[in-house]
């Protein structure tokens, strides 16, 4: 994991992501999980392309079961848009690293 995601626990979601002053985009995510291991890297390229202007946090659903249950993902990989501590987007599955930027800049 680089600099350009953080990975927040169930006990750090609340600070880190709920009362983030910019955008936070989370990823749901587990170390088996293959379509996670595959969209991984395109996770932590937009990290550093939006650097400044949204925060990519990721989640691992096995070290904290919590915070995925709270907010009904189901399915992984799952990104959530957090804006001023609500989810304002949802994308569920792998893709292109262009259709996950397209699905940002539309609701950033």
């Amino acid at each position: 994991m680089g600099a350009a995601t953080k990975a927040v626990s169930d006990a750090e979601f609340s600070t880190s992501v709920l009362d983030s002053k910019e955008p936070v985009l989370v990823d749901f995510w587990a170390e088996w999980c293959g379509p996670c291991k595959i969209i991984g890297p395109s996770i932590e390229e937009l990290g550093s392309e939006y650097a400044g202007r949204v925060t990519v946090a990721k989640v691992n659903i096995d070290e904290n079961p919590m915070t995925p249950t709270q907010y009904g993902v189901r399915g992984i990989p799952t990104l959530i848009l957090f804006k001023d501590g609500k989810p304002a987007a949802q994308h569920v599955g792998a893709a292109p690293k262009s259709v996950l930027k397209a699905w940002l800049d539309k609701n950033i």
